[in-house]
């Protein structure tokens, strides 16, 4: 199939409404758009040189779960809900009553999110996946009565009220489970030459535009972004996510899926998507860079405690993996004393790592301040 003369799809009638009925994608691509090969290139070389960071920095799963808690907090956010990254990294009980719906919610998508890269170590990016995915990802939240883990027996609408006003109607039901099918085999077929940050640009569009499930697609398919490039060993580790891409430039994202289901402009999706992955890439190589230049500080920093370092090393590699504490978290996670843990945390204070959060006496919370800037620059 080739980009400049590709036709989406076509609209079915129903009743009352027309639905849209996408094109197989399992199928070879090609393009004459020379634009799109320069993306093409910037855009592996950029995701290149993050792979090489998480390759080479120390303890790199320790600043992994930061990226995963800082893209659910920001996909979430898409879709509506309102929990900040420090938020996200509270315990339910130190969320205010109004709030916890949303922390649920983005909470279920780092679960799901950890769950699924650990499954691929066993089982490969396919729709089994995505389904168990999804029933984690609306576990006990809003939607959980969607059929949370199972693609959708009932039709479903993007934008307005109704499927009157819908401002796009994706397939009939009859059609997901085919329609998934295809997109899973064009994910594994090794008969045809299309690179795979292409692949995966196809991949998220006709993905959105089948919206598989009556709750969650955007979130899935953006999740499933990393899942691939996992997958398929062009990262290492789940180290790129490109929800903060979309979220900064929502109305260009929209647009541009739009505009291949109503003009077959897949050139302009394919050029949006590859510049998301170069920039995204960059972004998190240099976020990488200054995460190993804040950790030399402050690991000097904690030398000067004397015989109080060796914990105060602990609890530096505690604070990477979840940078807001309070004085119980350090009593667990450390195994000692509340008054050691207390020590502890006025040393940090006293160093610059640790700032108070809360201005209250009782139940203080404690950040990692410095560190979190890191991933809301």
């Amino acid at each position: 199939m080739k980009f400049e003369t590709f036709k989406a799809g076509v609209l079915h009638s129903q009743f009352q409404y027309q639905s849209f009925e996408p094109v197989s994608i399992n199928q070879a691509w090609i393009w004459e758009d020379a634009k799109i090969n320069v993306l093409l290139e910037n855009a592996n070389r950029a995701l290149g040189e993050l792979n090489a960071f998480s390759l080479i920095v120390p303890d790199i799963d320790l600043f992994i779960e930061m990226h995963v808690a800082k893209e659910a907090q920001t996909s979430s956010r898409i879709e509506g809900t309102q929990t900040g990254i420090t938020e996200v990294l509270m315990s339910e009980q130190q969320i205010e009553p109004e709030k916890r719906d949303d922390w649920r919610e983005v909470r279920n998508y780092i679960d799901a999110m950890n769950t699924a890269i650990a499954e691929l170590k066993t089982l490969p990016l396919s729709n089994r996946l995505l389904k168990q995915t999804h029933g984690i990802l609306m576990r006990g939240v809003r939607g959980e009565h969607k059929h949370p883990g199972e693609f959708r027996i009932s039709q479903n609408w993007i934008g307005g009220s109704n499927l009157i006003n819908a401002a796009f109607i994706p397939p009939h039901p009859d059609g997901v489970v085919e329609l998934m099918s295809d997109l899973e085999k064009f994910w594994h077929n090794q008969t045809i030459t299309v690179p795979h940050l292409v692949r995966v640009a196809l991949s998220h569009y006709q993905f959105e535009t089948i919206h598989p499930f009556l709750d969650g697609n955007g979130r899935i398919g953006r999740l499933m972004i990393p899942l691939y490039l996992v997958s398929h060993g062009l990262l290492a580790k789940p180290s790129l996510y490109l929800s903060d891409f979309f979220e900064r430039n929502r109305t260009s994202y929209y647009d541009a899926l739009m505009r291949v289901r109503a003009s077959n402009d897949l050139i302009h999706w394919v050029r949006f998507f590859l510049t998301g992955i170069a920039e995204t890439s960059i972004k998190g190589r240099d976020i990488f860079r200054r995460i190993l230049e804040l950790r030399k500080e402050v690991e000097q920093s904690v030398l000067g405690l004397g015989k109080r370092t060796p914990t105060a090393q602990r609890m530096l590699n505690e604070l990477y993996r979840k940078p807001v504490i309070t004085a119980l978290d350090v009593e667990k996670v450390l195994g000692v004393s509340k008054t050691t843990a207390n020590i502890v945390i006025n040393d940090f204070i006293q160093l610059g790592i640790l700032v108070e959060q809360t201005g209250q006496v009782r139940g203080k919370v404690y950040a990692f301040d410095r560190y979190l800037k890191l991933f809301s620059s």
